[in-house]
């Protein structure tokens, strides 16, 4: 049976990746959920599944606080062990923070596809860590979905690589 694991780590994964579990869940699509640990603050990401209406993670890696490099190759390293084990025939990542980024590219070097929710969005400087995760995350990931009413670059532009 197909597995769709779920990424979360920070604030913003939360808000992003809350319906889609929602309604995969509805569906009744086989699934994970791994919290990264990125927002470290256990009582902060508690009220963020409480009030979201989201289960519990099923894998919560730990990773907390450090420098972008630092959380980054922690993440991966975590992610990696999950996908091995899991063996997840999707990755499905949200918006553009590290764990975004990290566990993106996790997947993608062992060739699992990701779908990446709000790609596109763009502020075209390159200044932003976001910036990079999010332009790299569009890079490997297999599967692009973005919001035509907002104001993103469609992601057929993803040659125009740090631009």
């Amino acid at each position: 049976m197909s597995l769709i694991c779920n990424i979360v780590g920070a604030r913003p994964n939360f808000m992003k990746m809350a319906p889609v579990i929602r309604e995969m869940r509805r569906r009744g699509l086989n699934q994970i959920t791994v919290h990264t640990g990125q927002h470290y603050d256990a009582l902060m990401s508690s009220v963020f599944f409480d009030a979201l209406e989201m289960p519990q993670p099923d894998v919560y890696l730990g990773v907390g606080a450090g420098s972008h490099a630092d959380q980054t190759a922690r993440i991966m390293i975590g992610f990696e062990r999950v996908c091995l084990e899991r063996k997840p025939n999707l990755v499905v990542v949200g918006g553009d923070v590290n764990s975004t980024l990290a566990c993106s590219l996790a997947a993608a070097k062992l060739l699992v596809p990701v779908a990446h929710v709000e790609s596109g969005l763009r502020s075209f400087d390159c200044s932003m860590p976001e910036e990079i995760n999010r332009i790299v995350t569009d890079h490997v990931a297999s599967l692009l979905f973005y919001d035509r009413a907002q104001r993103y670059r469609k992601p057929a532009a993803r040659r125009n690589f740090l631009r």
